[in-house]
């Protein structure tokens, strides 16, 4: 497996990019979001990525972070979803927001992805909320939104709240949401049962 590339990055376009390494071009097809995360053209850059073999076809795809290379391979191992898919998902959310909504339970977090609709969106929470949770995913990306372990109510609620708009919401949904919790909960748990009623409410 080509675990990444390092070079020059010799041409971007919103789907695809680039690298020549020792000579040889590579192209990778890439999330929408990593060829804008990338330098312009001539410029040096490391491009993490996965091969994908078939019978009549050999593909790489090109992450900027590791951590969205981790979460590509996470959600192309969930039956159904394609490298396609899995491109789509990551372009509209980032391996946070993936998580989150998967320990959430959020599944229709996953329809703002084309191509992904109901059945899949609901398979990828189903068959990802174990693998997440036994690795921690959700709780480690829970702690690093909230920035600290424990915290008083007020800036308990302070800090959900900043963290749900990191994520994508409005300030006014945040808000509205996290007024129906216990402000005396972990940050973390204030979190969760916010993204939890989101959810629901959609």
């Amino acid at each position: 497996m080509i675990y990444c590339l390092s070079g020059k990055v010799v041409k971007k376009t919103l789907d695809s990019v680039v690298i020549s390494c020792a000579g040889v071009g590579y192209r990778a097809q890439c999330p929408a979001s990593v060829a804008a995360a990338l330098p312009g053209a001539g410029a040096e850059a490391t491009l993490y990525t996965v091969m994908n073999v078939t019978d009549s076809d050999v593909s790489l795809y090109g992450f900027a972070t590791e951590e969205q290379q981790t979460c590509f391979e996470l959600l192309t191992g969930v039956s159904g979803v394609g490298p396609k898919a899995g491109l789509a998902i990551l372009s509209v959310m980032e391996p946070q927001r993936v998580y989150l909504a998967v320990s959430a339970g959020d599944h229709k977090a996953f329809k703002a992805a084309s191509g992904v609709g109901p059945k899949l969106a609901q398979r990828i929470v189903l068959e990802l909320k174990d693998k997440v949770a036994k690795g921690a995913a959700g709780d480690a990306v829970l702690e690093d939104l909230a920035g600290v372990q424990t915290a008083s109510a007020g800036a308990a609620s302070g800090q959900a709240i900043a963290a749900l708009v990191s994520l994508g919401y409005s300030q006014s949904e945040a808000a509205v949401a996290i007024s129906k919790i216990d402000p005396a909960l972990p940050v973390e748990e204030i979190i969760r049962q916010a993204l939890r009623g989101m959810a629901g409410g959609r």
